[in-house]
């Protein structure tokens, strides 16, 4: 296993590039899986939740090829194997997204209960119940989801709450249904909005793009085609935060900052010069500790919760009292010991942690739990005095792509070793 070691109290200054969107590249592969031909991805991270996607792919008996200009080739069009195993399905919870596709294309599927970081609950009853609607039968046993529907028929559907996944897996489901779909109280992330762009452009009718309300007239066929994905708002705003944390200056390029209104809003609110050009953004806390800011997660365009623990991390050495409100998930507060081992005076209460900053921490060998909680740790690490030790740090192989070259470029001092 690798760990990550980090020396603390530099500033960090200079320039990155994001990669492509984690939360983009995962549903678009799968919906690869309703083209009658491949589909070439450009953009794409090299993340570890890719990989698995990609094995989870080809266990079904797609192929695909990595091209000398990092596009990715993947052939998904005719799949011999309709089965999702658990052994590649445990580690990421992302794949219930293969459900949608293959039902619509090859009207059965057999899908094992998804796994992925433990911060919740995460039921999979409104992925089934809206499939149902559209008149698939679904039965659960033995720890997997059966599938099946000689045809789908475009319905009404209202979700009980806003859901990323179901509403991906719902309007892939749907493309390929007869007749129209609406989803009502859809998610509106801008990964949801790739998607749908992308499977417009493969062939789809989706309607309502970027609102709550999204209607689906089903076609017969989709088409591959050559998609470039978004790039990672919540990489993006983590380095920006990795540059607030340490009273630093960065310059972030290929990233749609319209799509970070309210992380930026947060951002200024703790006295960061924020500059947005073009598909660049630059953060110049110019030395001054950042200030205390209260935080609620919420759905898109609020407050996201992936960006919950970073700012976690910032709030323990700003200056002043905080509150952060986690309104997702039940049990994304793991990070919180934690940081406490490093001198953080945090207190939990609920759903909410209250803050009071301190002026500086100490590094301490801490243990990861999950993605966006590494993430918190690695800024706690570089904003500490002394040597912060990170074990388990697979968690941040699946949603960062190589984070610590990215921060030794703006001058961290990051390594990663082999225990």
């Amino acid at each position: 296993m690798y760990k990550l070691t980090i020396h603390g109290g530099k500033a960090l200054s200079g320039t990155i590039k994001t990669a492509g969107s984690k939360n983009s590249s995962l549903p678009i592969l799968f919906a690869s899986i309703l083209a009658d031909t491949p589909i070439t991805l450009t953009n794409t991270p090299h993340l570890s939740d890719v990989s698995t996607t990609l094995r989870l792919l080809m266990n079904m008996g797609a192929e695909f090829i990595l091209e000398s200009d990092n596009a990715l080739f993947v052939d998904s069009s005719k799949l011999t194997n309709l089965v999702a195993d658990y052994h590649l399905v445990k580690t990421m919870r992302a794949s219930i997204l293969v459900l949608g596709p293959i039902l619509a294309k090859y009207g059965r599927a057999k899908v094992s209960l998804p796994g992925g970081c433990a911060i919740g609950t995460r039921p999979v009853d409104l992925h089934l119940k809206s499939l149902e609607e559209l008149g698939a039968t679904i039965e659960v046993k033995n720890g997997y989801i059966y599938a099946q529907a000689k045809t789908l028929i475009g319905a009404e559907i209202y979700f009980d709450q806003v859901t990323v996944t179901a509403t991906e897996n719902l309007l892939m489901a749907a493309t390929l249904a007869k007749g129209t779909t609406t989803i009502h109280n859809a998610a509106q992330e801008p990964e949801i909005c790739d998607l749908c762009n992308c499977l417009n452009k493969m062939g789809a009718k989706i309607f309502g793009i970027g609102t709550s309300i999204l209607v689906i007239e089903g076609v017969e066929s989709l088409n591959g085609v050559s998609y470039s994905v978004c790039p990672d708002r919540i990489e993006a705003a983590t380095y920006l935060v990795a540059a607030a944390i340490t009273s630093g200056s960065i310059t972030v390029k290929n990233i749609r900052y319209q799509s970070m209104r309210a992380v930026l809003g947060k951002l200024i609110e703790i006295g960061a010069d924020i500059k947005t050009r073009n598909n660049s953004i630059t953060l110049d806390m110019k030395g001054r500790r950042p200030k205390a800011v209260n935080i609620k997660t919420s759905t898109y365009p609020n407050f996201p919760t992936d960006m919950q623990a970073q700012f976690t991390a910032l709030n323990a050495i700003a200056e002043g009292h905080s509150s952060i409100t986690e309104n997702i998930f039940e049990n994304r507060f793991m990070h919180i010991p934690e940081l406490a081992r490093m001198g953080a005076d945090l207190t939990l209460e609920g759903n909410t942690v209250f803050c009071r900053g301190v002026e500086s921490l100490t590094g301490a060998h801490l243990m990861a739990t999950d993605l966006r909680a590494s993430a918190s740790l690695v800024l706690a690490g570089l904003a500490a005095n002394g040597t912060t030790t990170i074990e388990r740090v697979y968690h941040l192989d699946r949603g960062y792509e190589t984070i610590e070259e990215k921060l030794k470029l703006l001058g961290a001092q990051i390594e990663r070793v082999q225990d």
